[in-house]
């Protein structure tokens, strides 16, 4: 989860470029442009089968900035 569309789609990139599917849900009330709390939210969903995978690319990506 996070609160930024933008880092959102990056990390439906990175996963997806990992061989992932994802869907992104959001939230947000787009005509505003701020939003309060879980208003906020964009989630990111990956099956359940691929979750694993998903938490080492991440893992992975972390490592990589630090």
């Amino acid at each position: 989860m996070t609160y930024d569309s933008l880092e959102a789609e990056m990390l439906k990139d990175l996963l997806e470029s990992g061989g992932i599917e994802v869907v992104i849900r959001s939230s947000k009330v787009t005509p505003y442009p701020v939003n309060i709390g879980r208003m906020g939210e964009v989630k990111i969903f990956v099956r359940e089968e691929d979750l694993v995978a998903a938490e080492e690319i991440l893992k992975d990506t972390r490592k990589n900035d630090e």
